[in-house]
């Protein structure tokens, strides 16, 4: 899907934009006197330290304070309990749960992530406990680190590893041993911590040691279990220490299943694991920087370009279910589990490499779509609570992580996500000109030239931005100010009143050359306007931006969503601003309706990253009124088969609902559960399993009815059994897109025979996910099979 972007400028001095780099690389710029190895390439645009900007206000501020005090509030020795344990050290502290818990085979990767964002939220802030929070839990990793004797460091045992390498179910330990690393590194860089890098070398040690008795056949074998970034964490520890024989390790990291197509330019990634793959790129493009490798350039370009063009949703993020859809097909892929925010870290930091290579303003507008409507959209404005998965299928609803319980990978990126937002703002080319990427209500203290921008904007609020220089000096400099792709007229850039810039077009650079002095003052108008955006394979599938800014209604209305109909009018004339709101439309109900609503639905709009705890539609249906009319027969007909479903049922499960899954005594393991389409679901993920007990009749032949939603795929197989006998073995494959629909599984007579009630497992097969499932019912038996 393209991304056409039109969203009010706010007036800001040059900058760059600076999409998140690994944890390690991005928080170190390459000209950092710590790192001992120059890149291979001339580098174009460089980017500030953290120390050098402060977020001053908005909602970023806001969610970046939430950040920091749920930093704090993390118990260090709760975090180490695991850690200690592993080394045979004594821990009394409780531990965490979710997959910090002690059975977690990804235990300890949180920990990692928790290194990095101290590190960073310090240089964003200079809190200095954070610091001393970091700095605390590196001194007690060394004695772990030191206990277990050999440079191995985590909170599993290195057994793990040994699993991992004969090929052995295991979930991703060379995935936690890479977030571990880059914390370190992190520390080092923007802590001065030196203990930090004497682990970090001591872990390259031990993985260079256990690497080199592996074939590079075997090493390829093992890539395809998850790995994160280690070839990322490899190359920079190359770059700090020197030493070659990190980089070789790195490159022998690299898994040419999926490189090497994207070096030739062959998008192979259908069905992949999005996030599996995009760390490895990652880990490519700085490859690429050390060594000058052009095969390596093309990977991480090419790659970039068919996610974010062809493979994104209109927030900025990808993947449903976790894998990269079928890009032919991509708005049948809509479900409870799209746009992983991982996903949306990792491609802001491969944008980030891309634009030091070619300070292009379209990979600025790609960071600034995900930036607000993806990793804004992700926080709880309330509590600071992340998402794993942010659902863009109408009806969904954010689900939040919880503060000692959750722990998901999208909970370590996400402390990361909002302690870096000073990254992403401006850039410098060569310590000469200056970038201004972002509109984002910040200051910049240029040290080196003795330069302070003071960014004053309520972007998104309003499309306008003020820049005020403070000089130590007059300085002659190239103003480089964002024009973004969705600012398609009336674009204004003013010099101390006065109106100073050649003439551009959007997405592109407005370059103001003068001699700057204290008390020069640059403003940026950049009207917004409404607009749609559709998925290129179905004009009928949009969804509404102002600007930048993605638009979402609230719905509470029940299962019939609403609808767009049409008679072929533009459908922006629905859509009207709310006098004296900013960011406030109302959808008028001559054009938004829903079954069994004649007379239409009165909608209220507003940015998708301020809507949370309630259900929403961000992707709107369009139809005529011919074919409104089809399409609610439609629906009648499938409440009719829903109430036949439940003149058979015995007992019914109603996943979600915590008083219907108590009574059935439900269990699980690595299961979640949300709200989608005005129904509840679980599912369970990483080989995990959930149980409930239903009852039965024991002289009567039984089926068991499962209800999915039929737009669910990637990865999803999985066994039902019944008092642990398996009866069947399901593979959710987008099969019935955009409906929910019901498969029946004939129960073995011998299996119900004398009892009143059994026990249902749905049990996901290794690395893959189970459901979700919307309800579980025992049936008596109709004669007629689904």
């Amino acid at each position: 899907m393209s991304l056409n972007f039109t969203f009010p400028l706010a007036v800001c001095t040059a900058l760059v934009v600076i999409p998140w780099l690994g944890a390690s690389a991005q928080t170190m710029p390459k000209a950092n006197p710590k790192m001992k190895v120059a890149d291979g390439i001339p580098e174009k645009a460089s980017a500030f330290s953290l120390k050098d900007v402060r977020i001053l206000g908005g909602p970023f501020k806001h969610a970046m304070d939430l950040d920091h005090q749920y930093l704090l509030s993390l118990d260090p020795d709760r975090l180490l309990h695991n850690f200690r344990v592993n080394a045979g050290l004594p821990s009394s502290a409780k531990p965490l749960g979710g997959w910090e818990a002690p059975d977690s085979e990804v235990r300890g990767h949180f920990v990692g992530h928790y290194l990095s964002a101290c590190a960073q939220m310090y240089a964003a802030t200079g809190d200095e406990k954070l610091k001393a929070n970091a700095t605390y839990v590196i001194t007690e990793l060394a004695k772990c680190q030191k206990a277990l004797g050999n440079g191995y460091l985590s909170a599993f045992p290195e057994t793990f590893i040994d699993r991992v390498e004969t090929l052995k179910p295991v979930w991703a330990p060379w995935y936690t041993v890479h977030k571990i690393l880059a914390g370190l590194i992190d520390n080092y860089s923007l802590c001065d911590n030196k203990q930090a890098l004497d682990m970090a070398i001591r872990m390259g040690d031990w993985a260079k040691h256990r690497m080199d008795k592996l074939s590079d056949d075997q090493m390829q074998r093992m890539l395809e279990n998850e790995q994160g970034g280690i070839n990322e964490g490899l190359a920079n520890l190359y770059a700090i220490t020197g030493k070659k024989e990190y980089l070789a390790l790195s490159e022998r990291f690299n898994h040419h299943a999926v490189i090497d197509p994207l070096a030739r330019r062959e998008d192979a990634l259908d069905g992949l694991h999005a996030n599996t793959q995009i760390p490895k790129i990652i880990g490519a493009a700085r490859q690429y920087e050390l060594t000058g490798d052009p095969k390596l350039q093309t990977t991480a370009s090419f790659f970039w370009d068919v996610v974010t063009r062809d493979r994104s949703y209109v927030i900025g993020g990808n993947s449903d279910g976790e894998h990269f859809s079928p890009k032919a097909h991509l708005s049948a892929y809509l479900s409870p589990t799209t746009t992983e925010t991982c996903n949306t870290y990792n491609m802001l930091k491969l944008t980030h490499h891309l634009f030091t290579w070619d300070p292009k303003a379209h990979y600025a507008d790609y960071y600034e779509r995900a930036l607000f409507n993806h990793i804004l959209a992700s926080q709880d404005p309330d509590d600071g609570m992340m998402c794993y998965y942010v659902p863009l299928h109408s009806g969904s609803r954010k689900q939040y992580s919880t503060p000692n319980d959750s722990f998901w990978c999208c909970t370590g990126t996400g402390v990361e996500n909002h302690a870096r937002y000073g990254d992403s703002i401006y850039y410098h080319e060569g310590g000469q000109g200056l970038y201004v990427n972002l509109f984002i209500d910040s200051k910049l203290d240029w040290k080196s030239r003795g330069i302070t921008v003071r960014q004053e904007t309520r972007f998104p609020e309003e499309g306008l931005s003020h820049l005020a220089f403070t000089c130590a000096r007059p300085t002659r400099m190239a103003v480089h100010i964002r024009r973004p792709a969705w600012a398609t007229s009336e674009f204004h850039v003013l010099v101390n009143g006065k109106e100073d810039m050649a003439a551009v077009s959007p997405s592109s650079y407005a370059v103001i050359s003068r001699t700057w002095k204290t008390g020069d003052r640059v403003e940026i108008r950049m009207p917004m306007g409404l607009h749609t955006e559709a998925f290129k394979d179905n004009a009928n599938r949009l969804a509404f931006l102002y600007g930048p800014i993605v638009l979402s209604a609230e719905w509470n209305g029940g299962a019939q969503l609403p609808v767009i109909v049409s008679a072929g009018h533009d459908v922006q004339d629905g859509v009207t601003p709310v006098q004296n709101k900013t960011l406030t439309f109302t959808g008028e109900p001559g054009v938004f309706k829903a079954v069994g609503e004649p007379s239409g639905e009165k909608l209220t709009f507003k940015p998708f990253y301020a809507t949370y705890k309630t259900s929403y539609v961000v992707y709107w249906d369009v139809f005529t009124p011919e074919q409104w009319e089809v399409k609610q027969a439609q629906v009648k007909a499938q409440l009719a088969q829903e109430r036949a479903l439940e003149a058979r049922s015995v007992d019914v499960i109603h996943p979600g609902e915590e008083q219907n899954e108590r009574d059935h005594k439900f269990t699980g393991a690595m299961t979640n559960n949300g709200d989608f389409g005005g129904k509840k679901w679980r599912d369970a993920r990483a080989g995990g399993w959930f149980s409930y007990e239903l009852k039965t009749l024991p002289d009567a032949a039984l089926d068991l009815g499962v209800t999915y939603w039929g737009s669910d795929g990637g990865g999803r197989d999985f066994d039902i059994l019944v008092d642990d006998v398996k009866i069947a073995t399901e593979s959710l494959a987008n099969k019935h897109p955009d409906k929910f629909f019901d498969v029946v599984y004939p129960i073995p007579t011998d299996l119900t025979k004398g009892k009143s009630k059994v026990t249902v497992r749905y049990q996901a097969h290794p690395g893959s996910m189970a459901g979700g499932v919307f309800a579980c019912r025992i049936l008596k038996q109709s004669g007629v099979q689904k």
